[in-house]
């Protein structure tokens, strides 16, 4: 297999050596499964940014009124829309994190409902049937 890079060693004037390893294991970190620590670091961060993008924009509109040139105008708007941007993100995970402590509501699964097909002399005949036969019982 050597011969195959002589001609490189060659043209780089180098000396080269196939070296051999043993396999080294790859041990494949824990990572725990909870949301809220998730949550918890994914609130600091957001907020993290919406401070330094509050300072960012206080920066550049300072510097948009001394300079007047419009372009400095145009970043202060797209940094603007970025801070609300986050701010929105900060609201979506609120949500988010609302809906996964929230209990799963599950409504009945079969509903049974007697239908009566028939006139409202059948009916009422029936129901004083029914009562009279209650009352005896």
């Amino acid at each position: 297999m050597k011969e195959k890079y002589d001609k490189i060693e060659q043209a780089l004037d180098i000396e080269t050596k196939i070296v051999s390893s043993d396999p080294v294991e790859v041990k494949k970190m824990e990572t725990p499964d909870d949301p809220q620590k998730d949550y918890e670091y994914s609130r600091g961060q957001l907020y993290n940014l919406i401070d330094k993008g509050q300072e960012a924009i206080d920066g550049i509109l300072e510097l948009a009124q001394e300079s007047g040139h419009p372009r400095a105008y145009e970043v202060a708007g797209q940094l603007i829309k970025s801070v609300g941007d986050v701010t929105d993100k900060l609201i979506d995970l609120q949500k988010k994190m609302k809906d996964l402590d929230a209990p799963q509501k599950n409504g009945p699964t079969t509903v049974n409902n007697a239908l009566f097909v028939g006139s409202t002399a059948e009916l009422s005949k029936l129901i004083k049937q029914g009562l009279l036969n209650n009352i005896e019982e």
